[in-house]
């Protein structure tokens, strides 16, 4: 099987419904980037791995809840991200599409 691209990734943005071989961070951060942060939420909130709590962290940063987003970050073990929200969301993809 070929191996996704973040380019690839972005063209299933097209699509009503994220391809169904994506893991659970993927599948949030499509359903966010298709602008359903409470869905992209509910899919990482209740998976206990260091990934999900970077990808719950992220979506707390997007909405605004920076102290929420900090608890996230630290039990991702991750500093709190101080770029962009798109170079956050573009880094997490990349991280999840290896």
């Amino acid at each position: 099987m070929k191996v996704m691209t973040i380019q690839d990734f972005r063209k299933t943005l097209a699509q009503t419904q994220p391809p169904e071989r994506l893991s659970k961070y993927l599948e949030s951060l499509w359903l966010d980037a298709k602008g359903d942060w409470e869905k992209a939420h509910t899919v990482v909130q209740d998976i206990n791995t260091p990934e999900a709590s970077w990808v719950h962290a992220y979506l707390h940063r997007k909405e605004g809840d920076i102290s929420n987003a900090g608890y996230w970050y630290r039990r991702a073990g991750k500093p709190v991200f101080t770029g962009s929200l798109e170079q956050e969301w573009e880094q997490l993809v990349k991280t999840f599409l290896v």
